[in-house]
């Protein structure tokens, strides 16, 4: 009888670990509408998509117009470092189509609606027990394409025509992309900085928009050029199996996970923007210190937090070709 026991216990055990290690990588949850902004985030230094259409809409082409579609790459932040950051291949992507009969042309692009800094990390503020997040991004549509802008120190490239029949079904897409999935997510998480990983945490930014646009593109239909793989940034965190811990309510309002709850606050107070330069790498420093030492990083994905079990070489930066076999 003992026997069969543990051979049963182990079947299911064996079943039980399979279907869980299945749960990875995690990607951005979905919703039906998009959630309501926390109040404290309505202070924008820039504001968000100032010369888009409203509700990410875009023009309606005639069937059979043919639509060019051009991949836009430039620096990060290039208003404010030029092309420093693309030495670097930290680059903000950006899609630009353009209608062969009328000769109109536009971009769209999914970005953080309160700054990267913000979407990244959350706001410590005095009298609230639990972190502030001014995390969503969202799509913008605008007339034109500003060539200087994307071709003198990144990409302005044509790679793919379609119908206009088909781009209206994938205009469709994008409106539905913007409500669907508002929250920006910076990392990508794996347990190796080599070739063999487990990828935890898949990201949710720019390039991710990017590339989920031109696969659905694909998929309708649209001819790219031979041989085009384009490359895209990847902040990637590593760290063993993350740790569930929950949900802002069960950490925050739990006297059971007052010390976790600590933990956290303590954590991202060391990630605090709206300081003195000075003041801020201390608190960099301590960040370092934190992490080195106590090898733990928090991470909040999915409105959940997670505590990863973070290890050297701690973080990576990318810049990788991504093909078009992930469409499949």
């Amino acid at each position: 009888m003992e026997c069969h026991f543990i051979l049963l216990f182990t079947i299911v055990l064996y079943f039980s670990s399979f279907a869980y290690s299945n749960n990875w990588p995690i990607g951005p949850q979905n919703y039906t509408e998009r959630p309501k902004v926390e109040s404290y985030c309505n202070g924008a230094l820039y504001p968000f998509c100032p010369t888009g259409f409203s509700d990410s809409h875009i023009p309606s082409f005639d069937d059979d117009d043919k639509i060019d579609l051009y991949v836009l790459k430039a620096p990060v932040w290039e208003f404010k470092f030029g092309k420093l950051l693309a030495d670097l291949n930290i680059i903000h992507d950006a899609i630009g189509f353009k209608s062969h009969k009328t000769g109109h042309n536009y971009t769209t692009e999914w970005y953080e609606l309160y700054q990267l800094f913000n979407c990244t990390f959350p706001h410590v503020v005095d009298g609230r027990s639990s972190p502030v997040w001014c995390n969503q991004g969202a799509v913008c549509v605008y007339p034109g394409i500003t060539d200087k802008h994307w071709s003198e120190n990144g990409t302005l490239k044509n790679v793919a025509e379609m119908s206009g029949k088909d781009f209206n079904k994938l205009a469709d897409y994008i409106k539905d992309y913007n409500h669907t999935l508002p929250f920006y997510e910076t990392w990508r998480v794996r347990n190796s900085s080599g070739d063999d990983y487990q990828q935890w945490f898949n990201p949710c930014d720019c390039a991710t928009y990017v590339q989920r646009v031109f696969c659905q593109a694909y998929k309708l239909g649209a001819k790219f050029v031979d041989n085009y793989t384009p490359k895209y940034t990847f902040i990637t965190l590593i760290s063993d199996e993350p740790v569930k811990i929950g949900n802002s309510s069960e950490i925050f309002k739990s006297d059971k996970k007052k010390d976790v709850a600590h933990d956290i606050m303590q954590f991202y107070s060391y990630v605090q923007a709206h300081q003195p330069i000075l003041h801020f790498l201390e608190s960099l420093a301590g960040l370092v210190e934190y992490v080195a030492f106590k090898h733990k990083f928090y991470l909040y994905y999915n409105e959940e937090y997670w505590m990863l079990p973070i290890k050297s070489p701690f973080v990576k930066l990318t810049y990788e070709p991504i093909t078009f076999d992930y469409c499949t």
